[in-house]
């Protein structure tokens, strides 16, 4: 990916608990981004949280398995991210919970790669 380039930032607000068949929905988003050739996903926990059917969860230090919220972020050209995201759309047909889908521009002024480990 190269910066000046027309690039598009994919946000997916789900929750650590929502499952994709018998997986954590986030890490088969995370494994069909790497085969999918996408420049790098991100999750994020969050520690506080709601949607529009649940009610506030919180991360405490007591509560180990909280249902807490999830943020997936994943930045590319902006081709592959809306293929990307349709692709990934049939996911969530079964999800009982509600979620949430962002694409929005990106402006990338650094993409430097790492060696590999």
């Amino acid at each position: 990916m190269e910066t000046n380039r027309e690039a598009k930032h994919l946000r997916i607000f789900i929750s650590n608990t929502d499952k994709f068949r018998y997986s954590p929905l986030y890490e088969v988003i995370v494994f069909a981004a790497k085969r999918y050739g996408m420049a790098g996903v991100t999750v994020l926990k969050g520690v506080m949280g709601y949607g529009s059917s649940s009610t506030v969860k919180s991360m405490k230090f007591w509560e180990i398995t909280e249902k807490l919220p999830l943020v997936i972020e994943i930045i590319d050209e902006a081709e592959k991210v809306e293929s990307f995201a349709k692709t990934i759309l049939p996911y969530f047909d079964k999800l009982k919970t509600g979620c949430v889908m962002t694409i929005e521009k990106a402006n990338i002024l650094l993409y430097k790669t790492g060696q590999k480990h």
